[in-house]
């Protein structure tokens, strides 16, 4: 970079926190790092032309997990576990709300309802047989039950008879969201330089040399906020995970409101106005779905068609606008990584597709390591 002494006084010189990612994670680093030390220096990182990655392309569900999905983290996680996680997103998801208020990120509270195919029987039996024992150990934080059975109203074909439905889950704005987060921070004087890709970086005790291609500056702090590009940073423990997205043309008399998940959560939808938005089908091909790069593949697409056709819009004509992939940080494990990695460089990963109800909080403690 041929940079001129204005450039490198006012925007590399003297940095105190540097954070690679201007997603939810990163954004919410940054606001939170402003609110602790306000006379601070902080640059935000992003190398993509908008928030690379899940927080521009997420599907805006503000849900902290269906039915099915708690009872299957249950056979991988401790029930303490399982209840932690629902309470962190749903803290998250509070903490997002009271920071931008409802009205900018266009909440809606549809609430959520989870569907099983016919051919879905043994999972259908489970959750209806486990529906009293799941609101059982969340009733401590909601003070309420969680989830019901309720008979569908939205004209759905080749499902089970009843649908579970959960009041507590909402729709928000993507990109309302994503805009008041970085009008926000610009506002709270948080410098933040698109397209610029951190290739290395070197703790050297006293402060982290940092290299954007052939230019190195030095921060004070260095903390990565990249979550489904943090394979390498975190030794393999963040798995990145595609996600394919499509969204109709408007559609007239849609009938259909809410936030919908069927399949453990591998497959979901919600309206968006008179459109419906669907995404999903990463188990149908888990290694290739398994990458950083972004498009989308024809056996995603045509079972995505198809589920459209056959179960949630059937005898309705509709055309395919627009479609999209956004990428995912997973792991083996479904507790999010906040984490020291050396004297002073620090990270916030692995938000398990639960990047809008997790995400603000994750970055709250992020910024609360340093």
């Amino acid at each position: 970079m041929d940079l001129s002494y204005w450039e490198l006084k006012n925007w590399f010189t003297d940095v105190d926190y540097t954070i690679v990612g201007s997603g939810i994670v990163g954004l919410h680093t940054a606001l939170r790092l402003r609110e602790r030390f306000p006379e601070s220096k902080i640059l935000v990182l992003e190398k993509g032309m908008l928030p690379q990655g899940a927080s521009t392309k997420n599907a805006g569900f503000a849900c902290f997990g269906s039915l099915s999905e708690i009872i299957d983290d249950l056979k991988s996680h401790s029930e303490e576990e399982v209840v932690n996680l629902v309470q962190k997103r749903w803290k998250g998801l509070q903490l997002l709300r009271k920071r931008l208020g409802d009205d900018r990120i266009d909440f809606k509270p549809y609430g959520g309802y989870e569907l099983f195919l016919n051919t879905d029987e043994n999972s259908y039996s489970e959750c209806v047989g486990k529906l009293p024992f799941i609101n059982e150990i969340l009733r401590p934080l909601f003070k309420t039950d969680v989830f019901a059975k309720e008979v569908d109203r939205f004209g759905f074909s080749g499902i089970q008879e009843y649908l579970i439905f959960n009041p507590f889950e909402a729709q928000i704005d993507t990109g309302n969201m994503m805009q008041a987060l970085l009008k926000q921070a610009i506002n709270e004087n948080i410098l933040i330089l698109n397209q610029q890709t951190v290739t290395s970086y070197l703790d050297k005790g006293n402060g982290v040399e940092v290299a954007l291609g052939d230019f190195n500056f030095t921060t004070k702090k260095l903390l990565f906020a990249t979550n489904g590009f943090a394979n390498a940073l975190t030794n393999g423990a963040v798995k990145p995970a595609r996600a394919q997205v499509l969204i109709t043309e408007p559609i007239k008399n849609l009938d259909i409101k809410g936030t919908f998940h069927f399949d453990r959560g591998y497959y979901y939808f919600r309206n968006i106005g008179n459109r419906i938005l669907l995404g999903g089908g990463r188990n149908l091909d888990f290694e290739t779905e398994t990458t950083t790069e972004f498009g989308q593949t024809e056996i995603v697409q045509k079972k995505l068609e198809e589920l459209l056709k056959e179960v949630i819009l059937p005898n309705q004509d509709f055309k395919i606008a627009h479609s999209w992939s956004g990428i995912m940080g997973i792991g083996n494990s479904k507790n999010p990584i906040v984490s020291q990695l050396s004297d002073n460089v620090f990270c916030g990963v692995r938000l398990g597709g639960m990047g809008v109800a997790i995400g603000s909080l994750i970055g709250t403690e992020l910024a609360e390591l340093v």
